[in-house]
């Protein structure tokens, strides 16, 4: 099992999101650093991993809409494959 935490305070941009997140298992080293490839990647995971997102409010204002649209794919994700887990922490 792997565990992921995307802490907003320190996520200052779409890049550094996508850079976390390439380090999951699974994520291949072609891995297109955007919300669709990261979709493809999450459903595609075979094991378990957990994402933890805290400080939701950071990211919002780190990353704009970005942020939201993230989240829908995080869900989405989770939805298709039953390995992805995630949880939003209130700020």
């Amino acid at each position: 099992m792997c565990v992921c935490i995307l802490n907003g305070k320190l996520v200052k941009d779409r890049e550094m999101l996508h850079r976390i997140l390439a380090d999951l298992p699974g994520f291949p080293d072609w891995y297109g650093k955007n919300l669709d490839a990261l979709h493809d990647c999450l459903t595609d995971i075979q094991e378990d991993v957990w994402i933890r997102v805290e400080n939701k409010n950071d990211l919002t204002l780190h990353l704009g809409n970005y942020a939201a649209a993230f989240l829908k794919v995080l869900a989405a994700s989770a939805e298709e494959n039953s390995k992805i887990h995630y949880v939003v922490e209130p700020d």
